[in-house]
């Protein structure tokens, strides 16, 4: 098989239900040239070294044939943080890092976990007594929306109007045959910039005036210099990145959670009976099941060689974190789905300086989010399996999961 044509076959939506054995010989090529100059790296020691490498760049800017910047074009949001390189990108995550977590704010996540819980509870009562649910669209989707306005402070009433605005830029990633492209990008744009002026409103509205929320502690907690705050428009990008690198993560990583404990039925049993195994679980489940499949805007400022290939400064360099997560030389049995696994330094939320900002809220959303779904439900089956899933080649996930269960049980939930 010619290296050339293996992306093509990776991205097409025929691979979503199983992707792994492309992953295979991806990781049999080593490093695989595509027809349109990028490359491909699918090996874990590799991708960890370039995850750490200071000559790989995040901003697509840097390319060769830099991609066309929409984001600075009709007055829209410029890039965050995740797709800038040090300095600016030191400053600006180390600035949104001062209310969220250490050193700065080390029990802000841990603070919600009662909220989390509550919500996840709501979400369950509202399954009343239905023979059928979808997982996605009444329980993985809704969470991470909930749990995001309640962390920067958006009033309970305007929920709806956000939710609004994430369905379309989630859309964004996620296209529907027969659509238009160009119109589907042009909807998530637009609600990118609504939502990020919205925000950036809130926030002016909470100068001193604070309450308990991150949008409140952006404007309220300035440093001695003009450098140490972020300013308006940061604010803004900042705020939307939240919810955008957050929400599909979260989404789907709790649903191939339930994917794949329906599929191990016996390691579900286990579950139920030791859930304090739970977030060693759920590490197992980002190695496993990753919701972010791959890294696709990374660019070498240097020529570099990967397992001995020359690859040119300012191509496009993909990282394939999954096929990373699946090497034999890194994990024992890494095709087998063990929520015991305890040498398990995956690549499902990255790592280096880029490592997912919101890792410790997505990890919290999902330990509490699949303990109390097990729990809750007695007997589920998969209504459909594989299920149906989202189109994106970078977030994997399925787009429906319906499952059966026990009407009479579920009505009162496991006890």
């Amino acid at each position: 098989m010619a290296a050339d044509t293996l992306f093509h076959r990776i991205t097409d939506y025929a691979s979503r239900a199983d992707p792994y054995p492309l992953y295979a010989e991806l990781r049999e090529a080593g490093v695989a040239r595509q027809e349109d100059g990028s490359y491909l790296v699918g090996t874990y020691h590799e991708i960890m070294a370039l995850l750490h490498d200071p000559r790989i760049s995040s901003d697509r800017r840097k390319r060769t044939a830099p991609e066309e910047a929409g984001a600075a074009a009709g007055g829209q949001l410029p890039p965050s943080f995740i797709g800038l390189d040090d300095p600016a990108h030191h400053r600006l995550r180390g600035l949104a890092m001062r209310p969220f977590g250490p050193p700065h704010t080390p029990g802000r996540i841990d603070a919600m976990q009662g909220e989390m819980t509550r919500i996840v509870g709501e979400l369950l009562a509202g399954f009343g007594d239905e023979d059928q649910i979808d997982v996605v669209d009444d329980f993985a989707y809704p969470l991470p929306v909930t749990v995001i306005c309640r962390l920067l402070g958006v009033p309970t009433e305007d929920e709806p109007q956000f939710r609004q605005w994430s369905d379309a830029i989630v859309a964004g990633f996620d296209p529907t045959p027969g659509e238009d492209p160009a119109e589907r990008e042009h909807a998530a744009l637009e609600a990118r910039k609504a939502m990020g002026l919205y925000l950036g409103g809130l926030a002016e509205q909470r100068r001193d005036r604070p309450s308990d929320d991150m949008l409140s502690a952006f404007v309220n907690n300035a440093g001695e210099c003009a450098d140490q705050q972020l300013t308006p428009l940061e604010i803004m990008t900042t705020s939307v990145l939240l919810l955008i690198a957050g929400h599909e993560t979260t989404v789907n990583l709790i649903t191939n959670g339930v994917l794949t404990l329906l599929r191990h039925p016996d390691q579900l049993a286990r579950l139920r009976r030791e859930p304090a195994l739970m977030p060693l679980a759920v590490e197992e489940l980002l190695r496993y099941e990753p919701p972010v499949q791959m890294l696709p805007q990374r660019t070498p400022l240097a020529d570099i060689e990967v397992s001995g290939v020359t690859i040119p400064k300012g191509v496009p360099l993909i990282l394939v974190l999954a096929s990373g997560n699946r090497d034999p030389l890194r994990f024992r049995d890494p095709d087998r789905f063990d929520p015991a696994r305890e040498d398990n330094q995956h690549l499902g939320f990255g790592s280096g300086i880029h490592s997912c900002f919101g890792a410790p809220l997505a990890r919290l959303e999902a330990q509490i989010a699949l303990t109390e779904l097990i729990r809750h439900l007695d007997d589920p089956r998969l209504v459909e399996d594989p299920p149906p899933y989202r189109r994106s080649p970078v977030l994997r996930g399925p787009r429906h999961l319906r499952i059966a269960r026990d009407r009479k049980a579920s009505a009162t939930g496991r006890r």
